[in-house]
């Protein structure tokens, strides 16, 4: 399972990084909140830890993101005259939260606790949808059985509607939530672009798509399976 974990404290994020990996873990670690939206906005983690106050924003604001990409576990790291504040992460979607200083047993305890709370499907990085999937841990996409080659936006942004099943997601909500390797928003003729190209790539009828669908006025949506 790939972890990322967001901490400013070098001690703490080498210690935990190393303990994590022992326990056959792959973390992936962000000192600041700039460094964390890229890393989540270019790679595909099943399990966040964040640090609550980082040098130039807060942990809520990469919660924030996390939870509009997918219902990913999130466990909160806080000081002590933190936790107070935690019921506001709480409120955002993340699961628990841990207070510093803490043994490594006791974060491992409450990760699994989390951990239990969600699907196999969350747990084991695969996302499957009708004729789909997703694997998550190796950004891979698989349809009948065959790979699909997708672009880091392409994959992204499948990515994004999969884990919204049964949701419209408006064009705004999708240019909100969705930009281009380089950090650079996405504007909304390129997103058209991108939308269609996925659809060519997934769709059996691109033209009548079974994936994808447009709600004319509104958006697009995944369906829940029937």
């Amino acid at each position: 399972m790939h972890i990322f974990l967001l901490e400013d404290d070098d001690a703490i994020a080498i210690g935990l990084k190393y303990s994590l990996e022992n326990e056959g873990y792959q973390v992936t670690v962000a000192r600041t909140v700039k460094d964390a939206m890229k890393a989540i906005s270019e790679n595909a983690f099943l399990f966040y830890i964040l640090d609550l106050t980082l040098p130039d924003g807060s942990g809520y604001d990469v919660c924030k993101k996390i939870k509009t990409m997918g219902d990913y576990p999130v466990i909160f790291l806080t000081v002590l005259d933190d936790e107070v504040n935690v019921v506001m992460g709480l409120d955002l979607g993340a699961d628990d939260y841990i207070t510093k200083p803490f043994r490594v047993k006791e974060l491992l305890a409450r990760m699994k606790s989390v951990l239990r709370r969600y699907s196999k499907e969350t747990m084991d990085g695969i996302i499957r949808y009708r004729e789909l999937e997703v694997n998550t841990n190796t950004a891979k996409v698989y349809k009948r059985g065959e790979e699909i080659e997708l672009t880091a936006m392409e994959y992204r942004l499948l990515l994004i509607l999969l884990n919204n099943k049964g949701i419209v997601l408006s064009r705004n909500n999708l240019l909100e939530n969705i930009w281009d390797v380089d950090g650079n928003f996405v504007n909304d003729n390129t997103l058209t672009v991108y939308v269609k190209r996925l659809r060519n790539k997934i769709e059996d009828a691109p033209m009548c798509p079974a994936y994808i669908k447009t709600v004319r006025g509104k958006g697009y949506i995944v369906e829940h399976e029937s």
